[in-house]
């Protein structure tokens, strides 16, 4: 039985996000672009945005520190420390706004809204597919509501960025 006409459909609210992009690329290469300061630099964020500064101490319970930067020259940072490596199958990090020292900030400093937990998480698992590979995101702790939208959007600008840097 169909549900009262005109009923409002809602979308499900959720915490993280899923995504999943086929790179045709080796693993190592692939590997490198997340694990290389440099090379991360030239497609981490979203389309309009560069990273400036791009710091990893990559190792479990090693930092990193990121900065993006938007085209009228926002800056935003964020931290976060490994917690989980794999070598070419799995990173594992915390992930967390912060200055550009470094010190974790609230979302709320930089106006954001929604109820942010201190620590998000971020898992990256990669596969290796012979001459691609499959890799999977998931970033969980996202504050229910448009937030999590926002993330995906930049998530999959970053790996647009990503797959024309690798050409």
């Amino acid at each position: 039985m169909a549900g009262p006409k005109n009923s409002p459909i809602t979308k499900p609210k959720r915490t993280e996000i899923v995504i999943t992009r086929i790179f045709n690329v080796p693993n190592a290469l692939l590997w490198n672009a997340w694990t290389d300061p440099a090379t991360l630099k030239r497609w981490w964020g979203p389309r309009d945005y560069t990273t400036p500064t791009c710091t990893l101490d990559f190792h479990k319970g090693g930092a990193y520190l990121f900065c993006m930067r938007s085209l009228e020259g926002h800056e935003f940072w964020s931290t976060g420390i490994y917690k989980e490596i794999i070598p070419f199958k799995k990173i594992v990090c915390t992930d967390n706004f912060a200055d550009r020292d470094g010190n974790i900030i609230p979302a709320s400093e930089l106006g954001f809204p929604g109820e942010w937990p201190e620590n998000l998480l971020v898992t990256v698992l990669f596969e290796d597919l012979g001459a691609q590979t499959k890799v999977t995101v998931k970033h969980c702790g996202l504050p229910e509501g448009e937030m999590g939208d926002l993330t995906e959007v930049g998530w999959n600008e970053s790996f647009d960025k990503l797959a024309e840097s690798l050409k």
